[in-house]
Parts: C-alpha cells; sequence; structure tokens
C-alpha cells in the first residue's frame, strides 16, 4: 500500500502542481494536475483523495481573491499573558471570518513584540472591518489592535513541497508585479455559483468532471456553472485549485512539511513600497509578500512577506539573501524584524454577506 506522506516520490510530483500551479478556474482539474505532473489522472485521484482522508492534505479547493470581495486584513492584537489562550480559542472556533489565527513571537524584545496574537480578517462588502475587530477586542479582552489592510499583493501562493529545496537568494528573473486591492459588486447568479465553487471538496468529490454536483447544487446547468466562474475567473476573483498540505501539524505518521514559519518585516521609505515589494516578491522562498502600512508601533514597517521551512537558520539565511538584494539595488531600509509563528490554526474565511448578518445579530444580542 502507497504511503500517504507528502515526501513518497509519487506524492510529491502530484504536490509539486496541486499545491499552487493551477492557477484560477478549470474545469477538469485532475485533469490538469495529471497533464502536468506526468502521473496518470486515476493515480492522482486515487492519491489525492488518500491524502485528504489520512490528514496529510488538510483540505482541496478552488480558492477565491477574496481581496477583491471582502474588506480583508492582517490584524496584530495585544491581549494580556493569561488571557491569549482563549483569545485564539475564540478566533478559531466562534469567529468564521477570521481566517489564519497564529501565535506570534520574537527572538528579542522589539517593536510590536508584546503583539503576539495575529490573524487574517474578512469582512464582506457593506460591513466595517473597523467595527468587526472592535466587537472581537471586546470578546477576547484585547488591550490594542492594529488593522492593517493589503494596499497591494505581489505573491500569493504555497507550493511547500516545491519550496524545500529552493537556495537562499533564489528569484524570478524580473520583480513581482503588484496585484491592486479593488472592491467588485457580484450579481445573486454569481454569488450562487461563488459559494457552491469555493467550498472544500470531500474525498469522495475527488473524481471527474467534480462541477457537476456543485452546479446541480446551485440549480443550474453545468454549462451555466462553467459560464459563470469562466466570467468570475477573468474578473480576477478567481485564485487556484489547490491542494493544502497540513503544513503546522505532523501526519498521522509523524511526519512534518514545515516546523518554522517567519513574517518578515521591511520599513522602505514612502513612496518606494511598488518598488521594494516587486524586488522582496520576486524571491521563490516566499509564499506570500504585501504591502501593508503597520504604523508606528511596528516602526511603520510597510513590507511583509512569510516562507516556511523546517530549518530556522536556513529561513534567516533567506531573509539574508533577501536583504543584501534589496540593498545592492539601493532601496534603503529603516527597520527590520522577524516574527515566528508558534500554535497556528488555519480555515477558509466566510465572505457571504447574509452569514455575516445571522453571526453579527447572534454576537451583539449575547
Amino acid at each position: 500500500m502507497p504511503t500517504m506522506e507528502h515526501d513518497d516520490p509519487i506524492n510529491a510530483k502530484i504536490l509539486a502542481i496541486s499545491e499552487d500551479k493551477i492557477e484560477g478556474f478549470v474545469r477538469e482539474p485532475f485533469e490538469e494536475i495529471a497533464r502536468r505532473s506526468g502521473v496518470d489522472v486515476d493515480v492522482v485521484m486515487a492519491r489525492i483523495a488518500a491524502m485528504l482522508r489520512a490528514g496529510t492534505i488538510r483540505r482541496v479547493r478552488q480558492t477565491l481573491l477574496a481581496t477583491n470581495l471582502a474588506d480583508g486584513a492582517l490584524v496584530a492584537w495585544r491581549v494580556p499573558e493569561n488571557k491569549i489562550d482563549a483569545a485564539f480559542d475564540w478566533m478559531f472556533q466562534r469567529d468564521p471570518f477570521s481566517g489564519h489565527v497564529v501565535l506570534r513571537s520574537t527572538d528579542t524584545v522589539s517593536a510590536g513584540s508584546d503583539y503576539k496574537l495575529w490573524t487574517t480578517v474578512k469582512v464582506p462588502h457593506g460591513f466595517s472591518l473597523h467595527g468587526h475587530c472592535e466587537l472581537l477586542a471586546n470578546k477576547i479582552n484585547a488591550e490594542r489592535f492594529r488593522v492593517m489592510p493589503a494596499k497591494g499583493i505581489f505573491t500569493l501562493g504555497v507550493g511547500h513541497v516545491r519550496r524545500k529545496t529552493i537556495e537562499p537568494g533564489s528569484k524570478a528573473d524580473q520583480p513581482a508585479k503588484m496585484i491592486p486591492v479593488q472592491a467588485v459588486d457580484l450579481s445573486g447568479q454569481e454569488w450562487k455559483v461563488l459559494l457552491a465553487l469555493k467550498r472544500e471538496l470531500a474525498p469522495e468529490e475527488i473524481q471527474p468532471t467534480p462541477w457537476a454536483a456543485r452546479a446541480e447544487g446551485a440549480g443550474v446547468s453545468l454549462d451555466e456553472f462553467y459560464r459563470v466562474a469562466e466570467q468570475l475567473n477573468a474578473r480576477k476573483i478567481i485564485g487556484r485549485f489547490s491542494t493544502f498540505l497540513e503544513h503546522v501539524k505532523p501526519s498521522a505518521g509523524g511526519v512534518r512539511v514545515t516546523r518554522f514559519n517567519a513574517l518578515f518585516h521591511w520599513a522602505v521609505p514612502p513612496g518606494r513600497e511598488i518598488e521594494a515589494g516587486g524586488e522582496v516578491g520576486r524571491h521563490r522562498i516566499l509564499t506570500h509578500c504585501y504591502w501593508r502600512e503597520a504604523g508606528p508601533e511596528f516602526k511603520n514597517v510597510n513590507i511583509m512577506a512569510v516562507a516556511h521551512g523546517t530549518d530556522k537558520q536556513l529561513l534567516l539565511n533567506h531573509k539574508v539573501a533577501i536583504d543584501r538584494h534589496i540593498r545592492s539595488i539601493g532601496i534603503p531600509v529603516s527597520y527590520t524584524n522577524v516574527f515566528w509563528g508558534g500554535r497556528s490554526e488555519i480555515k477558509p474565511s466566510e465572505i457571504s454577506p447574509q452569514v455575516y448578518r445571522e453571526w453579527w445579530a447572534e454576537q451583539v444580542n449575547r
């Protein structure tokens, strides 16, 4: 019986494609993974379903560029030490609009190091992101919080298997292009298809033409489902079709995908954020790179990036290489830091306005 670990040779070939290489909406995603990995489609489907059942893969889903569908931000929370675990649990279990929930620490006491709880929050258009955070602060006894919306996105992907062999300093030939964050409005029909599209696939849904059942559930024909999905894709609302590895906890067999999750901070001069983000974001080790304004508590950091790995020193070597590159092209950095991830949970953020209304009413009435 084949192993269900991510480092099995056949699984690794599949995951090198399925983690973050299937861009946009694809009618037959498993055939596309097979074509690009060189693994037979029946083997691809069987292996992905088995890894999902075993917990090696955490979820299989069509991702969305939710920054365009909801007002989102990275939020740092200052919570009393004795209340931080309860705050973490509340965010993860009780707020469907918080996605990543991470406890972070720094190697030395530094700017913002007393902000130990970090979350991503998305609130559907028409509702207040700041109001949402005020409510959360009240629920978790936060003393302060800092809301940092993305002003631009330079890198957004996963690909943990592929990134294991990347050398420090390895980068694309060109600077990363910034994806601007812009609001879009959807029709009722588009919401119907989108909500059906984004739901995680169960192991039994990993089969040819996986969208047929989703179209039926949404009450539209498969042709209409494809038409709307491809229209949303053209409007840059669809992200990737992706298999997400369980990269925080060890697998059932005790194998870890990553051990360390580093959030890198840089403060560059105002007006040079797009240039700096492009130069940082071209480095292949990074899974995320954003322009965010962190404010005076964090010494006016404005470029943030995330890298994962199994070796802390190797991640620091990657950062040294990025720092060297930024300096070499004449971009001054007034301040830099690394926030290390500890306890961590990840879930897809809810983006439905209807779900938000119901949740808000329930919380306010408690």
